[in-house]
């Protein structure tokens, strides 16, 4: 069952992540940054969740967007020390290395980002401390939201060729858009069903280019 939290389904998803040949985007004029898909046990039952988060309204940028924990990277930092940094920076969850299962392709955003993917497998007691200056909630989403049947949504926009990719999460009757929606629909096409699947040529929505 490949929405359980046990070692088994850790093993598929690692497995299937090392597996894929990950594109990296070689860009100097994008500033790297990195996210975390962090993958925990649910609080209600043995199923695996990820942790969503709802950026705070007073930041300058993406402000109330739902988002992955993530960041910028500083100076001669790895991608993974990044996501683990902005993990315990935005939710107070500390997370090695060693729990790092691993990584996703390249994704630019309008915005002037290209973010690496970061995907955690968390085997401890989720508990939070949120920052408020950057995150305004936090959502323990299931992995079992993943495979509904309407994603990926795919829109059409008058100012660009490529459509808006959107997921629909049912479990907090919300969409939600690129790049976070592409990052994720990369790691459910290749973690949960071992298919090969691109994402960076999804356009992200205006609002989000800013």
């Amino acid at each position: 069952m490949k929405f359980a939290f046990n070692p088994s389904v850790q093993s598929l998803y690692t497995g299937r992540l090392s597996a894929h040949p990950r594109v990296a985007i070689h860009d100097a004029t994008l500033t790297p940054a990195a996210v975390a898909i962090v993958v925990a046990k649910s609080a209600a039952n043995d199923e695996a969740c990820f942790l969503l988060t709802r950026r705070a309204k007073g930041l300058t940028r993406h402000s109330g967007q739902y988002a992955l924990p993530g960041g910028r990277l500083e100076p001669d930092e790895s991608t993974e020390t990044a996501a683990l940094r902005e993990l315990q920076e935005e939710l107070g969850l500390t997370a090695s290395t060693n729990q790092v299962v691993g990584q996703l392709d390249d994704f630019p955003t309008r915005s002037g980002f290209r973010i690496t993917p970061v995907v955690v497998w968390l085997e401890q007691d989720t508990n939070m401390a949120l920052d408020p200056n950057e995150v305004e909630e936090v959502f323990s989403v299931p992995v079992r939201d993943l495979i509904h049947p309407d994603i990926p949504r795919l829109h059409q926009i008058s100012q660009s060729p490529s459509p808006v990719l959107s997921i629909w999460l049912e479990s907090l009757h919300e969409e939600v858009f690129s790049p976070t929606a592409a990052i994720l629909y990369q790691f459910r096409e290749i973690a949960l069903f071992g298919r090969q699947t691109r994402v960076a040529h999804y356009e992200q929505p205006v609002f989000a280019w800013r």
